[in-house]
């Protein structure tokens, strides 16, 4: 590690011939980067990022990344090591030079044979891919029985104990467990998903997203899918799924596309108030730069009408609320029109709303339970079955009060 460097910010210059790529502009530029290559291609060769580590024996690995890690545990310092830290270009002088020093030449990598594929090109001869397996993770272990399957005994590689299986799951309290345990009793409807917390909606329980491609895909895949639905005759209404963040990031022209191409789908967006899967950034509608100052708050619902769909086909609601989940729902399903559906409520792992529902966690009265398992449809972490009993965790309870809602003999209430 080194000190932090204050660079300075260079003053802005205009040059078309750099920054506008015409034609006549890019031939010119086509040299520029020719000779930059070259320069890298040298600092390859000579950067102390790409090292030999010689040893005595007469086998050799070129390797880099987290594959060296694991090949050096495997190895130890019985073999010799080229490792790459500056991959592109690769330096062929170094990697012929390394070649030349041992007899036998692995190269241990993760996914495709990158660095295999260039040291064959230079007609050297060598040993990766056809012994390492195309998929999975790559481990100690995986190279051990790759490269030295004669040391199975060898301990320190394998692990005896079984890792307990934990698939993802939306976490206790997430405000969009209730939409999908509404949108999953329907079993005539297309669910395309999107990118965020939400795409969870396909795991069990509730099992309800069909399709989830890249960010935006939702609303755009639902008009086209809706289309061909209704061009094959067939009866199937889509719901396209997304986030708030999603929405202001790639969903907007999707929406304005099925208002114009009158594509009869559900669109609902499930609002969060933040960016919650990748660390509760913020974003246009929460009323907040990235840096946390106050700015302007753009209105989803304001947003959806000036896209062209009409106030009438839109509905605000509390995704705690599942009466008025169920409702919404229930007319969109019935729309044929752009029909947006906007649930609004802030993320549970907010510190606010865990403060706020500190005191509001919820019991299961086993007088009254009748052990139907009804609540856990909902996919909450917090809920548990064992010994022949339902039982809510409380250290896991945020105090939603879906199952609450859901219970159908009340067994299931606030604690006092």
């Amino acid at each position: 590690t080194s000190d932090r460097k204050e660079i300075p910010v260079n003053p802005y210059t205009k040059d078309v011939s750099k920054y506008v790529m015409a034609p006549a502009s890019a031939k010119k530029r086509k040299y520029i980067m020719e000779d930059r290559i070259a320069a890298m291609k040298e600092f390859s060769e000579t950067t102390p990022l790409n090292r030999i580590e010689k040893s005595s024996g007469n086998i050799g690995l070129i390797t880099s990344g987290i594959s060296y890690n694991h090949a050096k545990e495997v190895f130890g310092d019985e073999v010799s090591f080229l490792k790459l830290g500056f991959t592109w270009p690769l330096p062929e002088k170094l990697i012929k030079k390394f070649a030349g020093m041992v007899e036998t030449l692995y190269i241990i990598e993760e996914n495709e044979p990158y660095i295999e594929d260039f040291v064959k090109t230079l007609g050297i001869k060598c040993i990766g891919r056809e012994k390492l397996p195309w998929v999975d993770e790559l481990t100690p272990e995986t190279i051990r029985r790759a490269f030295l399957p004669e040391c199975k005994d060898q301990k320190g590689y394998a692990i005896d104990a079984e890792v307990p299986p934990r698939p993802p799951v939306l976490c206790a309290g997430c405000t969009h467990r209730g939409f999908f345990y509404e949108v999953g009793k329907y079993k005539d409807i297309v669910v395309t998903g999107d990118i965020g917390c939400y795409t969870l909606g396909i795991v069990p329980p509730l099992s309800v997203t069909d399709s989830v491609i890249c960010m935006g895909a939702s609303i755009s895949g639902g008009v086209g899918f809706s289309k061909a639905v209704e061009k094959a005759g067939r009866k199937e209404k889509v719901f396209a799924v997304i986030g708030d963040s999603t929405f202001f990031h790639s969903g907007i022209t999707g929406l304005i596309d099925a208002v114009v191409n009158k594509a009869p789908i559900v669109i609902n967006i499930l609002d969060n108030r933040i960016t919650a899967m990748t660390g509760h950034q913020e974003n246009p509608g929460t009323g907040h730069t990235l840096m946390g100052e106050p700015t302007h708050q753009v209105d989803l619902k304001a947003v959806c009408m000036a896209c062209g769909v009409r106030e009438e086909n839109i509905r605000l609601i509390d995704p705690y609320d599942l009466t008025a989940t169920k409702e919404a729902i229930r007319t969109g399903y019935g729309s044929s029109e752009v029909f947006v559906i906007i649930t609004t409520s802030p993320c549970a792992l907010i510190k606010d709303v865990i403060k706020a529902r500190a005191n509001m966690k919820c019991v299961i009265d086993q007088d009254k339970c009748i052990q139907c398992k009804m609540c856990m449809k909902a996919g909450c972490p917090a809920l548990n079955f064992r010994n022949g009993i339902v039982f809510i965790d409380r250290a896991s309870c945020n105090g939603c009060g879906i199952c609450l809602q859901i219970c159908p003999k009340n067994a299931i209430s606030r604690e006092v």
